[in-house]
């Protein structure tokens, strides 16, 4: 199998992961958000990869430029009169009972957007031409505004695309350093507003995420790279520049594949029921899988709405950074502001003065001092840094430093226990039926606590759970979608295919060509957006290629029986339409297998046998403290247990029990006769 090295970076740490003929190799360093190349660079050169190892990467460059509004100068260029869509939106409320929302500025300011006279109707005709003389005076003022780049959103430009298409080859013509996204290119769909946001959201990213992996570029020399996409897929660089809002999950997706992986590789019965939870060091991604990785068709980063496939990632502010608080009414509060790498939690000793959750760990005994940070023998977490911190707070809410310590992961714990909940129990999954799956550098420290308050009786953990993202990057596919809307019922579709059969040939060779500029082949898959007439809302279902004779009838049923199990009914006289139509491009990644543990002569084992940890208010009981690396395959043992190894550390706490299975999977289950929660 070839070499590849996947790195992940958060907002704490930069995990580095490299396989090479199943062996596998780790690191974490701290993020250096201000030169994150050169942390990529001593990454490498510290995990020793070679010049010819491929380099898979996901970022969260462009999540944190859209929720911190730090993109380029972004114009709009829309038709006349439709300016003010990106601020009217859909009229929703986030908090139907709060009297002073409040939004993020749109990332276009009314000054930079540009209305030009134009009108084509909802099929496409041409209702008002466009003038050169308007494109003209438009370029002009767009010309003075300073603006670096500009989207381009025509109404129903997806019906007709060449008003677009005109004035994009005026503006290269005319301004060709300024960055250009067009709608009908990126997101040939209907619904305007959505619509509007995503290229504008593309726009506002481009130049930003392009300078970024320009310096990601150089920083690897001539290592073949690619780039985690929202999707659960990798794209190559040109493409992820152009289409960068595509990467808004790009960290997420990949914690999702590595841990649908490995309930896949514990052998899960089918299908594969897990909750993903990654707990870094500034947010907690949750996912529910259910026999496959969930793609949804969009999502929502802060208030901007991306029309994008993603993978299904419900996100919170809370991490191992996450910074403990009291509001001007005297509670105790947790993120969503975090301490990030630097300066870090308290106990890093870069300079932190609030205590964060990795404090309040540290100080009830729930990490070791001396496991050191990230794998790193320079650096040891401070326990006496930690509770000076806690003097300040403890003494607002008039607790003792346990107490407020222990109120601190109770809050954190209740933000993550409602995430999981979000993606379980209200979409009607029971989350006892699933399989908890923790990692990242600070889920394994909460997994028994989360499990226990949704009633889970199992816990899967990873070979490596600190790093399960970067190994998530390895394991991805190649992956590439186009969709274009339909807007047909299923009825006239029948009578008339020829519509069907010509976006059918347009899709596919849009992906066919995506993988043949890059050598490689793809299976195809396809999937549509249907509903009743009349309805503002579609399921998706997959479906076999457009022009099988039989997929209108298949389609038909199958959306009656999914409606039905959705939603509770159907409605079998109703006229079916079929909205949009998608196709995928699939490159499969060579599979491989990875022993643990790795290379076992350079790490440093817990030099403790046994430590007090305080798991309630009752207080402090002496724990066993293991090294997973020495932990041979079918031990098993009753917690409370806290097992060390390099990337993170894990807490077996009382009611749990713990086996080692002969790959290297740490599988934990509820005690029998443990009391369930509520």
């Amino acid at each position: 199998m070839s070499k590849i090295v996947g790195i992940d970076v958060g907002g704490t740490f930069t995990d580095f992961v490299f396989l090479d003929a199943g062996k596998i190799r780790i690191l974490k360093l701290p993020t250096d958000p201000e030169n994150p190349g050169t942390r990529i660079r001593a990454g490498l050169d510290q995990i020793q990869a070679e010049s010819n190892v491929r380099i898979v990467h996901g970022t969260t460059i462009a999540t944190n430029a859209i929720l911190e509004r730090n993109g380029a100068i972004t114009a709009l260029v829309t038709t006349a009169g439709f300016e003010d869509v990106l601020e009217l939106a859909r009229q929703q409320r986030p908090e139907l009972y709060r009297l002073n929302q409040t939004r993020l500025e749109p990332m276009v300011p009314r000054e930079l957007r540009f209305g030009v006279r134009e009108r084509t109707n909802a099929v496409g005709e041409t209702l008002i031409p466009l003038k050169s003389e308007d494109i003209d005076e438009m370029i002009e003022t767009l010309a003075e505004s300073g603006a670096e780049s500009v989207a381009i959103v025509l109404l129903f430009s997806f019906a007709n695309l060449n008003h677009e298409r005109e004035i994009e080859a005026r503006l290269r013509t005319a301004l060709p350093d300024l960055d250009i996204s067009v709608s009908s290119q990126l997101l040939p769909e209907y619904r305007e507003y959505e619509r509007t946001a995503t290229t504008v959201a593309n726009a506002f990213l481009s130049p930003v995420v392009r300078r970024y992996l320009e310096d990601l570029s150089s920083s690897i020399g001539d290592r073949p790279i690619s780039i985690m996409h929202s999707g659960a897929g990798l794209s190559d660089l040109k493409t992820a520049s152009r289409e960068a809002a595509k990467l808004v999950l790009s960290g997420p997706a990949a914690g999702v594949i590595g841990a649908f992986d490995v309930g896949q590789r514990a052998g899960l019965p089918d299908p594969v029921r897990i909750l993903s939870l990654d707990m870094g060091g500034t947010s907690t991604d949750v996912s529910l899988c259910e026999g496959r990785i969930p793609v949804s068709p969009n999502t929502v980063v802060g208030d901007t709405p991306i029309r994008f496939p993603a993978v299904d990632v419900h996100t919170v502010g809370a991490g191992g950074g996450s910074i403990a608080w009291v509001d001007d009414g005297g509670v105790l509060r947790v993120g969503p502001q975090s301490a990030g790498s630097l300066p870090g939690p308290a106990c890093y000793g870069l300079g932190g003065t609030i205590p964060t959750v990795t404090d309040a760990n540290l100080v009830l005994g729930r990490m070791l001092s001396e496991h050191y940070l990230g794998g790193s023998k320079t650096r040891k977490l401070n326990s006496t840094l930690s509770e000076a911190v806690f003097e300040e707070i403890s003494k607002r809410l008039n607790l003792s430093i346990i107490d407020t310590a222990l109120g601190i992961l109770q809050i954190a714990n209740a933000t993550m226990e409602r995430a999981l909940r979000k993606v379980s129990v209200a979409r009607g999954y029971d989350p006892r039926l699933f399989t908890l799956i923790p990692f990242g550098g600070a889920g394994p420290l909460h997994a028994c606590a989360l499990a226990t308050s949704l009633n889970i009786r199992e816990i899967l953990l990873p070979v490596h759970p600190g790093v399960l993202s970067a190994v998530g990057l390895c394991l991805a596919d190649t992956v590439y979608t186009r969709s274009l809307s339909i807007l047909k019922s299923l009825v006239d579709l029948t009578m008339d295919s020829s519509l069907l059969v010509e976006k059918e040939e347009m899709l596919a060779s849009e992906v066919s060509e995506y993988f043949s500029n890059s050598g490689q082949k793809a299976t195809t898959t396809w999937s549509a957006d249907v509903r009743y007439e009349g309805q503002s809302h579609e399921l998706i279902l997959d479906i076999q290629a457009p022009s099988d004779h039989e997929v209108l009838s298949h389609l038909e049923a199958n959306f009656h029986r999914a409606h039905e199990k959705e939603f509770g009914y159907s409605l079998k006289d109703a006229v079916i339409e079929l909205v949009t139509l998608r196709c995928t491009g699939r490159n499969s990644v060579e599979s491989f297998d990875f022993q643990f543990p790795t290379d076992r002569s350079s790490i440093e084992r817990a030099t403790a046998t046994s430590h007090s940890i305080w798991f309630d208010r009752t207080g402090p009981m002496e724990t066993p403290v293991l090294n997973r690396l020495d932990l041979e395959s079918g031990t098993t043992m009753t917690g409370p247990a806290l097992i060390t190894q390099p990337d993170t550390t894990i807490l077996v706490e009382p009611g749990w029990e713990f086996e080692t299975e002969e790959s290297g999977l740490l599988r934990l289950s509820k005690k029998r006769g443990s009391r369930e929660n509520g």
